[in-house]
């Protein structure tokens, strides 16, 4: 990806506690989009949120097991994209649980690759 170059935002709206073959989803969805080469990918964990089910998860409710919704972001190029969407969609159908995917055009303002940290 370049500086003021179009691309595409892929979005996963899941939640903090499904899996896919006993391993968390959004865990699954990073690691696929660097096997299969995307530009990068975030993970965001949020407080509160409902789905298609209209039941409300909160961080402030009490619960044994919390479930609080995650966003799994990816931007790349549009046929980058476009081949990973591809690939992973029969993954979906394997899933017992709801879920939300969504795609749209963005605008790259500024890319500045990092080097990468040795500890």
């Amino acid at each position: 990806m370049k500086s003021n170059s179009e691309a595409t935002r892929l979005r996963f709206y899941i939640s903090n506690t499904d899996k896919f073959r006993h391993t968390l989803l959004s865990e699954t969805l990073v690691f696929a989009a660097k096997r299969y080469g995307l530009a990068g990918a975030t993970v965001t964990k949020g407080c509160m949120g409902y789905g298609s089910g209209s039941v409300i998860h909160s961080a402030k409710f009490w619960e044994i097991t919390e479930k609080l919704p995650v966003i799994v972001e990816m931007v790349d190029e549009p046929t980058k994209i476009e081949q990973f969407v591809n690939i992973i969609l029969p993954w979906f159908d394997k899933i017992p649980t709801g879920c939300l995917i969504t795609r749209e055009n963005v605008g790259i303002a500024f890319v500045k690759k990092g080097k990468k940290a040795f500890f």
